[in-house]
């Protein structure tokens, strides 16, 4: 585990952050509802898990660099940020309702709440970071958790 600036950390961030500002302009009607409904302590996980990946992204760097096998870690990472991209830009053209973000990609379960965890998860192995990797897990547990709810309930309508 190394401290420093990770470039690799900001473009992940950014990769994160774009479409969810998009999506905060303009939330589907009826999700205001929907969050109204979740588990307080799943909440206080996915935020304490959001600035700590947030921070961690940022503020380790892969001391084996860009070296094999380390390398498959990031490629591996960054592949399912792709598929993020993917599930969000279905979600956009697919007009924007509440139950398209929680629809499968392949066999991909709530794919815009796990493939971003999954993705801080292996760039914190990446890093060679236990903090990353446990800031992944504890967003995780709360960001997955609250989306799985939300389907849930809109699965019981």
């Amino acid at each position: 585990m190394q401290i420093g600036f990770s470039v690799v950390g900001v473009v992940f961030l950014l990769m994160l952050f774009v479409p969810n500002l998009r999506w905060a302009r303009n939330q589907p009607q009826g999700y205001e509802e929907i969050s109204a409904h979740e588990n307080k302590a799943l909440l206080v996980f996915e935020r304490v898990g959001e600035v700590a990946c947030s921070c961690a992204a940022v503020a380790f760097v892969c001391p084996s660099g860009f070296a094999l096998p380390w390398l498959f870690w990031l490629v591996a990472a960054f592949l399912l940020m792709v598929l993020y991209e993917v599930a969000w830009i279905r979600y956009f053209r697919g007009g924007e309702r509440p139950d398209g973000m929680y629809q499968p990609l392949g066999p991909i379960p709530v794919p815009i709440a796990s493939l971003p965890v999954a993705a801080f998860a292996l760039l914190g192995v990446w890093y060679e970071s236990p903090v990353a990797v446990m800031a992944a897990l504890v967003l995780g547990v709360g960001h997955i958790g609250i989306h799985v709810g939300h389907l849930r309930e809109l699965s019981g309508r």
